[in-house]
Parts: C-alpha cells; sequence; structure tokens
C-alpha cells in the first residue's frame, strides 16, 4: 500500500511540474512574465554599462548619413571662410591662457564628447541626455528629469577646469559639437523666457535685469515697474543689449550672449555643428558618429517652438537703426553660420 501511494506521489509531482512548465512557456511566449523576471533578461548592461535604447522613441531621420555629412561639411566651410576673413580666429594658446572662455563646454569623458551649449538651443534636453549616459541620473529617461537639475553648476565637468595639455589633448581626441538657431529668434526666445514667464527664473530675470532695463529706457515708469521689472518690452530689452553703455559682448548673460562668443569656432573646430531648425536629424548624426544611437535617442519634444513665426512681430516694433545695431551685435552668427536679418533681405 506504502508503495502504490509512494508511485501515486511521485506521478502527482511530475504531472504538476509538467504543467508549470507548459504554463510558464505560454507566458514566456505572449510576453507576460512578471516584471521582475522580465529584468533578468532585458535590464543586462552593455559594455559601458548603459541600457540600449534608453529614454524615447527611436527616431530615424529621412535624410540618408551622407547627405547629413555633406551638410555638415558645407557647413564648416563656410564658418572655416568667414572665420577667416573677418580675422576674428583667437589664438588657442589664448584661450586656454583665459580658461574662462571655455566654461560652456561640457566633457564627457567616457563617451569622449565635449558638448558647447549654447542656452535657447535645445540645450535643456542635451544636458539631459548627457546625464542619462554619464550616470548622473536615476532614470533612463531624459525627459524624466527636471529642467533646473540640468543646469545646476556642479553637474557637469567644463573644459576650463583641465590644465593646458588636458585641454589640447580633449581638442584633439574628443568629438566636439555645438547647436546653433537663427540669432533674433534666440533673442525672441530668451526674452519670452526670462522676462515673460511665471518662473523662479524670470523672477531672478526681471529684479536682476528687468528693474535696470526700466530705470534707464522708459520715460515716466511707474513705481511698481521700477520696483519689480515684471513689464519689460521687447524694445527696451533690445535698447539695453546695444547701448554702449551695456558691459562688452564677452560678459552678456549667457542666454543673449552671442553663439560665436560662447562656442569659440573659430578656434574650435568642431565636428557637428547642429541646427536648430534641423534638431532631430543633426541631434541623430552626433550619437551615429559618437557610436550612441543604440543606447540612447535625443528626446522630440511635443510642443515645436513657435518663436520663428514670431520673429517679425517682435521685431517690428524696433526702428530701422536699432534693428541695424542688433544686426551688428550678432553680424557674426549671422554670417558664420548663414542665417538672414529680417529686414535686411
Amino acid at each position: 500500500m506504502r508503495v502504490v501511494l509512494l508511485r501515486r506521489s511521485k506521478q502527482l509531482v511530475l504531472v504538476l511540474l509538467s504543467v508549470f512548465g507548459l504554463w510558464l512557456g505560454v507566458i514566456v511566449m505572449n510576453g507576460k512574465l512578471p516584471s521582475h523576471h522580465v529584468s533578468l533578461v532585458f535590464n543586462q548592461k552593455t559594455d559601458d554599462s548603459f541600457p540600449a535604447n534608453a529614454g524615447t522613441e527611436k527616431y530615424l531621420p529621412e535624410k540618408s548619413i551622407t547627405t547629413l555629412e555633406t551638410e555638415q561639411t558645407q557647413r564648416k566651410k563656410l564658418a572655416k571662410e568667414v572665420c577667416t576673413l573677418s580675422q576674428k580666429k583667437t589664438n588657442l594658446d589664448s584661450v586656454i591662457k583665459d580658461r574662462v572662455l571655455l566654461d560652456h563646454i561640457i566633457v564627457d569623458e567616457e563617451h569622449r564628447l565635449l558638448y558647447c551649449y549654447v542656452p535657447k538651443v535645445a540645450c535643456t534636453n542635451w544636458k539631459r541626455l548627457l546625464m542619462v549616459l554619464m550616470g548622473k541620473a536615476n532614470t533612463t529617461n531624459p525627459l524624466a528629469i527636471v529642467a533646473d537639475d540640468s543646469h545646476r553648476l556642479n553637474v557637469f565637468r567644463r573644459l576650463d577646469n583641465y590644465t593646458g595639455e588636458e585641454i589640447r589633448y580633449r581638442l584633439d581626441h574628443f568629438m566636439k559639437f555645438m547647436f546653433i538657431r537663427h540669432p533674433f529668434e534666440r533673442l525672441v526666445s530668451a526674452f519670452r523666457n526670462k522676462f515673460g514667464q511665471n518662473s523662479s527664473s524670470a523672477d531672478y530675470f526681471r529684479s536682476r535685469y528687468g528693474r535696470q532695463i526700466i530705470k534707464q529706457y522708459r520715460t515716466n515708469a511707474s513705481e511698481e515697474s521700477l520696483s519689480r521689472g515684471h513689464d519689460v518690452t521687447f524694445r527696451e530689452f533690445v535698447q539695453y543689449i546695444i547701448d554702449p553703455r551695456t558691459v562688452a559682448r564677452a560678459n552678456f548673460n549667457e542666454h543673449w550672449r552671442p553663439m560665436v562668443d560662447l562656442c569659440l569656432p573659430c578656434t574650435i573646430q568642431y565636428n557637428v555643428i547642429g541646427k536648430y531648425e534641423s534638431l532631430m536629424d543633426d541631434a541623430w548624426l552626433v550619437l551615429e558618429k559618437a557610436n550612441l544611437n543604440q543606447k540612447v535617442s535625443f528626446p522630440r519634444s511635443d510642443r515645436p517652438s513657435s518663436t520663428n513665426s514670431l520673429v517679425e512681430e517682435y521685431t517690428k516694433h524696433l526702428t530701422r537703426e536699432e534693428l541695424l545695431h542688433l544686426y551688428h551685435i550678432y553680424e557674426m552668427d549671422f554670417r558664420l553660420f548663414d542665417y538672414h536679418s529680417p529686414g535686411f533681405d
């Protein structure tokens, strides 16, 4: 009797194991394995400990890589020609000696990248992406990172923190890239963001710059405007920028400092000069050249910028003389990066 019971017990166990095996197989085939089992399969790290395709949906440009490379060749050729004709090229020794000129170039040692960030040219998303790449965020989705966190001073190491020899090595061996935008479109974007929005950053700019601008350029300003700086007009903002009494261009706030002064493209030979107008294609090219496209994708925006359509609306309130002065301040940005100024075409 005991032998019979023992045999039946063994048979029952075998049946249960078979049923469990079939159940598990069906689950795996249908992709319904519980999440803690999925992680054993899909959360494996790549060779540099980074999850593949992190953060955003995969993007593929319609243009071929040959076409994108040709565009880059043309952009860099034009930049070089304009730099030569304008004699704007600054000796690298001088730049290294005055290292503060390199404070906008972020260094990613692991992936051998140098990114010169230009405020109001998608720099927040680039910084978010670099935070993910460099393991400085507890997420693989760049858009999950709070924008303010990406702009904190100590998040990244800048090129100006290296010795002269280290700077030269990285300029020679790392991939260098920057992104540009129509100068007036960038200026309008900066004005709207820093003087027109409700944010702690805008509060700072209204207090730091707005009050001063209203005091200098508005006749019969109200006490409220003088104390709050909350209602600066674009024309007053432009008058501040073009005023000879305003500090030297190199000391402009980074949000409206000329792009050539931020990134020194006449001194540093960038591998990729991306444009805001072709942001996704050029971002894809950067990641492709850095062999990172299989790991990350540049974040797509669900809200495309409307600044381009607003430039004429804002600049139409300027006199021709003011517009001409403003153009001269950003003239190298216009010429170097092949942009046309409204009112001069």
